[in-house]
């Protein structure tokens, strides 16, 4: 993956790439096996707020919107809305998000970073940089996998002190 900025081309491998992702991704099953089936799937009583299981399958439909159809142009199908209120079990989870982890690799192993992405975001993202190239794309589902893990983090703390 190679891409430009104002001091010249960065490069980084899909190897360096999956480092990070796979990074986030064991912490948030972690945290997963951490709470268990029942309380992964439990919202804290906060407004808004998600469950660690819901959390997971919305960073596997950040990372099917993002890499297989922004960049590597396949056809999906997703349900961002769904994503939210997903339930089941961890492991269950645990073995999609190794599945998806490796689609990603995939999707990402042949990339030209400069290239650009299709023309399909909402006026809400004009001038941002992940309309303009495929390697910003992977900056942003970084942005986002390490954001919720955040986010995970906290709720799991939540949820095991309201106990």
């Amino acid at each position: 993956m190679t891409g430009a900025m104002s001091g010249g081309p960065v490069t980084v491998s899909v190897a360096d790439f999956m480092w990070f992702v796979d990074r986030a991704m064991d912490s948030m099953v972690a945290i997963l096996r951490q709470l268990g089936d029942e309380r992964a799937n439990q919202r804290p009583a906060l407004e808004g707020a998600n469950s660690p299981f819901a959390i997971l399958a919305h960073c596997m439909g950040v990372m099917e919107f993002w890499a297989g159809f922004m960049v590597a142009g396949r056809a999906i199908q997703r349900d961002r809305a769904a994503e939210f209120e997903a339930r089941g079990k961890v492991e269950d989870l645990a073995q999609r998000a190794r599945t998806a982890r490796g689609q990603l690799a995939d999707d990402i192993a042949r990339l030209d970073s400069a290239s650009v992405p299709p023309d399909v975001l909402g006026p809400e993202d004009a001038g941002r940089p992940y309309g303009a190239s495929h390697g910003a794309v992977l900056v942003h589902i970084l942005e986002e996998l390490f954001q919720h893990l955040g986010q995970m983090e906290v709720t799991r703390d939540v949820l095991l002190a309201a106990g």
